[in-house]
């Protein structure tokens, strides 16, 4: 179904997290039990440990945990290098470079690589919401969004740039942000070619091509393709005007339209025609200008410019 958001990569972190974790655990509790019997056999033999030596390994005690660690990671994938002790943990692991995604949802065919994604993406179909916030009640699918969400009343943003600063609420947005830095846009638009940064950017710009507009306003039943514009729209049914001129008592429905209109006040015309060098408040006005005095111009496609 349409209406289905895309989960955020926290699952798969935390999923990971859950298998590296219970991986380590096994092993800790291996090598515990093989060190006890190496003791056992050392006490047998009539040999004491010093008190110092149970504290500080010597290099039998090393090369029996460099063993263990070789031994109980015995599935390696020779696609990344990564090893796992069990086969279960490596299968999984497997199905990131292959792509296979087994568990499927009946509702709506998405597929999951792991059952408890697909779990707890079925809470989407019936309405589950088992995490309740503290502060205001609001209920939530995952035990990670109820944790995020808690920041905005709290203000907390442990996520912070290294190269400039700036902080966020959650790791996935401060991962999106490094891109501006780096210029990474790894989501590419398969129909145009067009890449973005972010994965919901690039989920949202596939309507421009599909057309879908998933967004209706219950009053007039007029359709959108963002929650934002249908958010705008209604404000046309309630009144509001919420963006206010500083310079005369005019007011706006949106930001965009309070923009242009300062230029009014400041006498910025920030389009510049290419054809004659007129100036214009607004992009539409010098489209319009381009297609009446310069009809020709409608066939060469001329480069908007816009002053800096």
């Amino acid at each position: 179904m349409a209406f289905i958001k895309v989960e955020s990569e926290d699952l798969k972190i935390e999923e990971t997290f859950t298998v590296n974790h219970e991986d380590l655990q096994e092993q800790t509790e291996l090598l515990v039990l093989k060190q006890e019997q190496e003791l056992k056999e050392i006490e047998e033999k009539g040999q004491s440990l010093k008190t110092e030596e149970k504290y500080a390994p010597n290099q039998e005690t090393s090369s029996l945990n460099s063993a263990l660690k070789t031994k109980s990671k015995r599935f390696h994938c020779h696609l990344c290098g990564k090893a796992y002790s069990k086969k279960a943990h490596f299968t999984l692991h497997m199905r990131v470079h292959t792509g296979e995604k087994p568990f499927t949802c009946q509702q709506c065919g998405k597929a999951f690589r792991q059952k408890p994604a697909l779990d707890v993406h079925m809470r989407v179909h019936t309405g589950e919401k088992p995490f309740t916030c503290q502060h205001c009640g609001k209920g939530f699918t995952q035990k990670k969004d109820v944790k995020n969400h808690t920041r905005i009343h709290t203000g907390e943003k442990p996520f912070t740039c290294q190269q400039c600063g700036k902080s966020f609420r959650i790791k996935q947005s401060l991962y999106g942000h490094m891109r501006v830095h780096t210029g990474e846009k790894p989501y590419t638009c398969r129909q145009c070619g067009k890449s973005f940064a972010q994965y919901p950017t690039l989920s949202h710009h596939m309507r421009v091509h599909t057309g879908e507009k998933l967004f209706a306003c219950e009053q007039c039943g007029r359709s959108f393709a963002y929650k934002h514009r249908l958010k705008i729209h209604m404000r046309v049914h309630t009144g509001e005007r919420p963006y206010k001129c500083s310079l005369c008592d005019k007011s706006f429905i949106q930001k965009l339209t309070l923009d242009i209109h300062k230029r009014v006040h400041t006498g910025e015309k920030p389009f510049t025609c290419p054809q004659c060098g007129n100036t214009f408040t607004q992009k539409g006005s010098l489209n319009v200008h381009i297609r009446s005095i310069h009809g020709s111009a409608r066939k060469q496609k001329p480069k908007v410019q816009r002053k800096t």
